[in-house]
């Protein structure tokens, strides 16, 4: 009886164990259930927050990446958006250990972020190491290992891709799909942010070019009678001074050579400030004419930059000089988009110069003799790195009043042209310098 005892005694509590184990899995699936409904919860209630903040887009966006970083406990997330132009993903946000620099991009059709944007599927990968499409380029360029990853899209509000969110390295385990079902809200209301903004931003535009349609009728119209103005003026001098001057009247020649010079200023500042309004039209509407390129000595432009600005720095008491320019080489260039660009650093350059203050325009070739590097220098205010760092996004902002936020987008538009790039180095109270790279010989306009 005492053996039956216990054997009856072990099956029993054998089955109070196997019964306890199947009441604690459910609990524990339950548990696990209400820990990640509490993290979606708080990824939306920190994002609901960050909207009622007024934040910038830049600032709302930087936000959703801390909140998905903390939520999900990885060390590192990126936002790439789409560039049509030039059919690439381009790192707009970056933060946590190794953060990509901004403006960084990659073929939008490479990698497991060009696999994503193109499917608009979200990825989780357990070992990168063992995909193939991962692009290990970024992670050379950081000097970072990626572990795991998950890869969500970022979709416009009728669907279509607009770019990627990237979240790299948990910290305590791997990334998995529980850790999708945050992220996806976080992805949602980041691309909802980054859509709106751009309606707005169209919005505004389209509410710009119909005012500029209107002031390019005025200042064509205002033009008109100083166009005619100055040629009735070069009229009548031609006609008058060669008969004074025949008669040696020193004081007449040079007041005729004065004359001249003054009228030819009129016109070619009018016709400049014609191109100008079409330009900046353009730029609004997103259209961009084939460039017209020719033999093009890159002094001559700046010179007659410095010509025309030349009232306006010396009232403010800036120095312009050059250095450098005469020694470059001819290049195949748009002389009137060209002038533009200069025209528009320099002017912009001049009211930020303390009095007293240099503005220097230097070049110098590559020694291949394939590039000229044009520099537009000065020792004013400098800008802050959040100006600085945002000069030529689409979101470009201008801290003046009167700024359009424009000025720049036409001076990237102008060497995006010329096959070209530019970049800018800036520190508050130091000075602001641009780095203009131009090709020799321009590739052809992209039709």
């Amino acid at each position: 009886m005492g053996e039956t005892f216990v054997e009856l005694d072990c099956k029993s509590s054998s089955l109070q164990i196997s019964v306890s184990d199947r009441r604690i899995e459910p609990r524990r699936i339950e548990d696990r259930r209400l820990i990640q409904r509490n993290l979606e919860l708080e990824a939306a209630r920190r994002m609901t927050e960050g909207l009622f903040q007024n934040l910038h887009t830049d600032e709302f966006v930087e936000k959703t990446l801390t909140t998905a970083l903390e939520v999900v406990g990885a060390e590192s997330g990126s936002i790439l958006l789409a560039s049509q132009d030039s059919e690439e993903l381009v790192f707009r946000h970056s933060i946590g250990v190794s953060p990509v620099e901004a403006g960084t991009a990659i073929p939008w059709d490479m990698g497991i972020a060009g696999a994503v944007f193109h499917s608009g599927q979200p990825i989780v990968i357990p070992d990168a190491k063992r995909d193939q499409r991962h692009y290990e380029a970024i992670d050379v360029l950081t000097k970072h290992v990626t572990r795991d990853m998950i890869v969500l899209p970022l979709k416009r509000l009728e669907g279509k891709p607009l770019g990627v969110l990237e979240v790299l390295n948990k910290r305590e385990s791997l990334l998995d799909e529980n850790d999708v079902a945050i992220l996806a809200i976080v992805s949602a209301l980041a691309a909802s942010s980054i859509e709106q903004s751009r309606l707005y931003r169209e919005a505004k535009l389209a509410v710009i070019v119909r005012m500029l349609g209107d002031v390019s009728h005025d200042i064509k119209n205002m033009l008109m009678p100083v166009l005619s103005g100055a040629q009735l003026l070069e009229n009548e001098l031609d006609e008058q001074f060669p008969h004074w001057i025949q008669m040696k009247m020193k004081e007449a020649e040079t007041s005729y050579a004065n004359c001249q010079e003054l009228t030819r200023m009129i016109v070619n500042n009018a016709r400049r400030i014609q191109r100008r309004v079409r330009e900046i039209a353009d730029a609004v509407k997103g259209v961009t004419c084939p460039p017209h390129f020719a033999p093009c000595q890159i002094s001559t432009v700046v010179k007659a930059v410095f010509a025309t600005l030349k009232a306006y720095a010396t009232e403010q008491a800036v120095l312009l000089e050059t250095d450098g320019l005469d020694a470059l080489p001819v290049i195949e260039a748009d002389e009137h988009r060209l002038f533009t660009a200069f025209y528009n650093l320099i002017s912009n350059a001049i009211p930020e110069v303390p009095g007293g203050g240099l503005i220097t325009v230097s070049g110098e070739k590559d020694n291949r003799g394939e590039e000229i590097l044009v520099t537009v220098a000065d020792n004013g205010r400098g800008m802050c790195p959040e100006v600085r760092d945002r000069l030529f996004h689409a979101e470009a902002i201008t801290t003046k009043q009167e700024g359009t936020g424009l000025g720049t987008k036409i001076v990237k538009d102008v060497v995006d042209a010329h096959g070209g790039h530019i970049h800018v180095e800036s520190k508050l109270g130091v000075g602001t310098t641009f780095y203009l790279h131009l090709p020799v010989h321009p590739p052809p306009p992209r039709l």
